[in-house]
């Protein structure tokens, strides 16, 4: 190697070194916005708003939460990915992220693990099956006979191409049903539609159903995870009679991929004071969400071992791609 290509070299490794530490340091330099790829009123919604004010107060600047449903989450994506790798702009997905690249039969714009930048866990939770009140089933082996004796007639709504949709399509395979997946922009709407009778079900996070189980709005027949909701008292799967079906759905932040490392460390920092401090754990407890601490490295982990599950699961269940 000549001199001048050494020099060239060094300096190009200098400059971007320095350029990253100067971003760090002005950093923030303007508000933060925290993109939601579904309607507002959902668990990704829910949290951002309870994060927002503290990590505004952390920051020193004002935290935007921005709502951009549609296009299987695909909209949200695109939208951080459009913008400066600077942190300003943030993208809050469930580990729905990594589930729609298996859900979705058209290229992706963008490689889900590749392109983006892990940034911090906040919270998980496991999923409810709440169906419409005048459904006649008062429990889930009731709901289970009701199912196998209308096949393809109980219609379950949740965001397509999320966890919400795979938990139906799991059900099925578990409980050997058939119950038909509809697709809509977000939880919210999907739960309207439950409530009103213009479909049957749905798989929801506690933080977005449980005001309407608690008002008689819907009936909670189970939820995911290893452990009972104590308010209202909702069995496990497990307990209600159907072992082997489980699924967790968590929450994370995450960046455009590129976004310097001092400025992701300084973000992981503050976000994980914020989660671990007795308020926040408080809040998101009421809406049955349990704090979830990593570092970048272990969400990113974390990620790509999601992608290989799910998509095996994908596989296994003979989901048709839409």
């Amino acid at each position: 190697m000549n001199s001048l290509l050494r020099s060239f070299l060094v300096f190009g490794a200098t400059l971007a070194v320095t350029g990253g530490s100067a971003q760090a340091q002005s950093f923030p330099g303007k508000p933060i916005r925290i993109i939601i790829p579904f309607t507002a009123g959902g668990t990704n919604d829910i949290l951002a708003r309870t994060l927002g004010p503290k990590l505004s107060e952390a920051l020193g600047q004002p935290v935007i939460v921005d709502n951009r449903p549609g296009g299987n989450t695909v909209i949200a994506s695109q939208a951080l990915l459009a913008s400066d790798r600077d942190g300003h702009t943030l993208l809050l997905p469930g580990n729905s992220h990594v589930v729609v690249p298996h859900l979705t039969k058209a290229p992706l714009p963008f490689d889900s693990i590749r392109d983006f930048q892990p940034v911090a866990t906040l919270a998980r939770t496991g999923l409810f099956l709440v169906v419409t009140p005048s459904l006649p089933a008062a429990d889930l082996k009731e709901f289970i006979a009701l199912a196998k004796a209308k096949p393809g007639v109980l219609n379950s709504a949740a965001p397509g191409g999320s966890i919400n949709q795979l938990a139906t399509e799991m059900f099925n395979s578990v409980a050997g049903v058939k119950l038909v997946h509809i697709p809509y922009k977000g939880s919210a709407p999907a739960v309207a539609d439950v409530m009103g009778g213009q479909a049957q079900l749905s798989f929801q996070t506690p933080a977005t159903v449980l005001g309407n189980v608690k008002g008689g709005k819907l009936r909670a027949l189970a939820i995911s995870g290893e452990t009972a909701f104590p308010d209202p008292k909702v069995p496990t799967f497990a307990q209600a009679g159907l072992p082997g079906f489980d699924v967790e759905l968590w929450f994370g932040l995450l960046a455009p991929g590129g976004t310097p490392r001092a400025i992701v460390e300084r973000l992981n920092t503050e976000v994980g004071k914020i989660i671990q401090s007795a308020d926040f754990k408080e809040k998101v407890a009421a809406q049955g969400l349990e704090v979830f601490i990593s570092s970048p490295e272990q969400y990113g982990a974390a990620l790509r071992a999601e992608s290989e599950k799910f998509g095996r699961i994908v596989k296994l269940a003979g989901i048709e791609p839409q």
